[in-house]
């Protein structure tokens, strides 16, 4: 992981959160590889060993002129972007410091409750934020597309929504799962949380009708795998994306980054960035 780009102060500069993390590592890795953008602070949480080490020496590369630090103002000091695929608490801490810095929150956060996501829209009328369950062009088409079948079909045809990830995931339903199964709930007209049934379990009872179900398996090293069945009488419609390689996401995050420069203040979205 060498940085050959010579140091360009107009191009724009990238704050990473949880360096050490396996996200936060490719995202390094990534910027570092781009020519558009340059790596200009890395930040980990208070009492991590990567604090004062070199993002690019921690990480096992050569050596990158950033030294990872628990102080994000002072990261974001300069930066034109932060990517952040962190947690719920931390993801909403750095909320007003990256809005009052005038840095563009890339957001890959998952978890985040409805508390939180008021709370990052509380600085949206200041800073711009680009949140998304996941930044995967094909999910984000996937999204569409479910929208779309849900609003064609009627409620004769019940929804699931099943997702499959790595052993070491700690949150259920996905990220991902609820963006889909939002654009579904879109799609009749109605909000999700009139709809959502959660993983059933014991006496049940019938189906209600017109609920989208949630199922999440967890196992091995998969890297997430989606499905939204539309089941209706004598026929099925199986919409699916299988992510093969987490590079994408990196990607992804590092297009929303580059796109959200320059923007005005407010709450953004991959469909904006993709211009969906």
């Amino acid at each position: 992981m060498t940085d050959t780009r010579a140091d360009d102060s107009t191009t724009p500069g990238i704050v990473i959160m949880g360096a050490s993390g396996r996200m936060g590592r490719m995202l390094t890795a990534a910027v570092v590889a781009s020519p558009a953008m340059r790596l200009v602070g890395a930040v980990e949480r208070p009492g991590s060993d990567w604090i004062g080490q070199d993002a690019g020496e921690a990480a096992g590369g050569a050596a990158l002129g950033v030294v990872v630090t628990e102080d994000a103002d002072a990261a974001l000091a300069g930066a034109q972007a932060v990517i952040d695929f962190t947690t719920p608490a931390a993801t909403v801490a750095l909320a007003p410091i990256a809005a009052q810095a005038g840095v563009v929150h890339v957001i890959g956060t998952t978890g985040l409750t409805p508390d939180d996501i008021a709370a990052i829209d509380a600085v949206t009328d200041r800073g711009v934020v680009v949140r998304a369950g996941n930044m995967s062009l094909g999910v984000n088409l996937l999204m569409q597309l479910t929208r779309k079948v849900a609003q064609a079909l009627d409620e004769s045809f019940d929804i699931e929504i099943v997702e499959t990830h790595h052993r070491h995931k700690v949150d259920a339903p996905s990220g991902t799962a609820l963006m889909l199964g939002e654009a579904a709930a879109e799609g009749r007209g109605h909000p999700l949380d009139d709809l959502y049934v959660a993983a059933r379990d014991g006496i049940t009872g019938a189906r209600e009708t017109g609920s989208i179900g949630f199922s999440a398996i967890r196992g091995g090293d998969v890297i997430g795998d989606h499905e939204v069945i539309f089941a209706g009488e004598g026929e099925r419609i199986i919409l699916s994306h299988k992510a093969s390689d987490r590079t994408l996401f990196a990607r992804g995050a590092l297009k929303a980054a580059l796109w959200g420069v320059g923007k005005a203040p407010g709450h953004y979205d991959m469909l904006d960035v993709l211009g969906l």
